[in-house]
């Protein structure tokens, strides 16, 4: 069935650099699996007791009422049907319980996660309803067409065969366009090099803090995540509250940028600090990070530090990890090979395309991402649904090599938190430094980064912190106006070192963390002035309206 407005955003997560694994690395991780001779005998024998049952037709295993694969009735009406579903369930319960014996023999954390990874895309690529004849529903749609809906279903696999890597299409990108439908708060690009542009938003209100607050999206990803539609935008709800808000547009790099690292984007962070200041005669300002933005940030933060320099008077962090000794998806690719892979591929291809990546997203959750869409698309005629926040998520973008290396690297080592492991801008990354007040938020449901370690920032770095709570998953937390009726947070006090304790005396609130990010930042964005008539100033005029060039892929002269 066509997915709901609310269920594409859940559906999503991305905005995170990822290891792109190989298939030596997951066919080994399937081969260490398999090979444990108790689990494995266990597993067949249970296998076997179940299938006897199965065709016998005693055997109770059921769907759960949550799996929307199976929700027609064929599946537990039709004895044909009602087995097929049951020797699959089996299968795949089969498989998870020698993927839980690998993990609890003491398998390293990654290895079980590339095993996991691995045998969930064959389970769910095997799922019956993935089939024509295998999926009732699809069957019905057809007899009700007369064959129709099978002839577009063809015309959709053959389209996506040739234009989209083989997997079906998410969306109707063709339903928005960026500037007109996306990405439309008003406001000028009032600063550009080679790699961002910086926006500066339009107030909306008479009056504005004098403090601005530069905001750091994520290096893979566009940044109109942040500014999708009225109502659905951060932007405009930041405007609205009296931020003067600025954004960088990081541009997306090609094999020429392959070099690219950390110290060319940590200097863009500072860069638009500069700019932020000059344009509104503020001696500071202050940032917030998102998902692997916040990473970049925290480089930037460190360096601003370790020179004595205090331009930035608060932090936010939003959905970020610093610390990677927690289990994490993120982690799972990242090991001393998978880095060794990232530095050839620095020399020979330059870039992470944004298909590579937006595929190991896809086959992280591929009932959602890929075989949901394929039974849509492929088997039942559908066309591609148009949603605002599956358009965003197809328009993807590359990682320069050298980032994508260093990603893995902070990934695989816990880089970040190592003082002096790492060195950006020629400082020493030593998170202790950082001394600003900052507000972290976490995501309850969120796979790619989970709240538990997003609420370690606040324990890493020096200054006090205030952590929030969200709700959903790592991109719905993002964009999650508050009037959304089933938003909601928590609120605790001072954090301490145990994330479960904090939550088990935090306080439930509906609405979005926007709000109490809102409150906060006003707290510590200075005395209210007059708004600003015209964007940028004679150092920083106005280049071109936003949401400027770079979004779009534009390079001007």
């Amino acid at each position: 069935m066509p997915q709901s407005e609310s269920e594409a955003l859940a559906s999503v997560e991305s905005a995170e650099p990822v290891g792109v694994p190989t298939s030596r690395g997951m066919a080994r991780a399937v081969l260490s699996t398999l090979a444990q001779p108790g689990p494995l005998a266990r597993e067949a024998a249970r296998l076997g007791r179940d299938s006897v049952r199965i065709v016998r037709g005693t055997d109770e295993i059921a769907p759960s009422p949550r799996d929307k694969r199976f929700a027609d009735p064929a599946w537990s009406t039709h004895p044909g049907y009602r087995r097929l579903a049951q020797s699959y369930l089996a299968v795949t319960r089969s498989l998870d319980g020698l993927v839980d014996a690998y993990e609890a023999g003491g398998a390293d954390w990654r290895e079980v996660e590339q095993a996991r990874f691995a045998l969930n895309a064959l389970t769910s690529a095997l799922a019956p309803t993935n089939t024509l004849l295998g999926n009732p529903a699809a069957v019905k749609r057809a007899f009700d067409t007369g064959g129709r809906s099978v002839l577009r279903g063809l015309g959709h696999m053959l389209h996506d065969l040739r234009h989209n890597g083989g997997l079906p299409t998410q969306t109707d990108r063709s339903a928005f366009t960026v500037g007109k439908d996306l990405g439309i708060s008003p406001g000028a690009v009032v600063h550009r090099d080679e790699v961002i542009e910086l926006i500066q938003y339009t107030p909306t209100t008479p009056r504005v803090r004098q403090r601005p607050v530069v905001i750091v999206p994520p290096p893979i990803g566009r940044f109109y995540f942040l500014d999708l539609r009225p109502g659905r935008s951060l932007v405009e709800y930041a405007v609205s509250r009296g931020l003067q808000v600025f954004m960088i547009s990081w541009r997306n790099p090609t094999r020429e940028q392959a070099d690219w690292s950390l110290d060319t984007y940590a200097q863009r962070v500072v860069d638009s600090i500069d700019v932020a200041t000059e344009i509104t005669g503020s001696p500071d300002v202050t940032v917030l990070g998102l998902c692997a933005g916040g990473q970049v940030m925290t480089t930037a933060l460190n360096h601003l530090a370790a020179t004595g320099d205090d331009r930035v008077a608060a932090a936010g962090y939003a959905v970020t990890l610093l610390d990677f000794s927690r289990r994490a998806p993120l982690g799972a690719f990242s090991g001393p090979r998978l880095i060794e892979l990232a530095r050839r591929n620095s020399r020979r291809r330059g870039v992470i395309s944004a298909r590579e990546m937006g595929s190991v997203f896809s086959w992280m959750r591929p009932d959602d991402l890929i075989f949901n869409y394929l039974v849509n698309q492929w088997l039942m005629g559908e066309d591609p649904p148009a949603f605002d926040i599956l358009a965003w998520n197809a328009d993807g973008t590359n990682l320069p090599a050298r980032l994508h290396e260093q990603f893995l690297e902070i990934f695989g080592t816990n880089a970040l938190i190592r003082p002096g492991a790492m060195r950006v801008l020629g400082t020493p990354v030593h998170l202790s430094r950082i001394t600003v007040p900052t507000f972290v938020t976490g995501a309850l449901t969120d796979h790619l980064t989970p709240w538990d370690g997003c609420y370690r920032t606040t324990q890493l770095l020096s200054g006090p912190s205030t952590f929030v709570l969200s709700y959903s998953g790592h991109i719905q937390s993002l964009v999650n106006p508050p009037d959304n009726p089933k938003a909601h947070y928590w609120t605790g006090g001072e954090p301490g070192p145990d994330p479960e304790a904090w939550r088990a005396s935090a306080e439930r609130h509906s609405g979005s963390w926007w709000e109490p990010w809102a409150e906060w930042m006003l707290e510590r964005s200075g005395e209210e002035v007059p708004a600003p008539t015209a964007r940028g100033s004679v150092a920083h005029p106005p280049l071109e309206p936003a949401p400027g060039s770079y979004v779009l892929d534009r390079r001007p002269r």
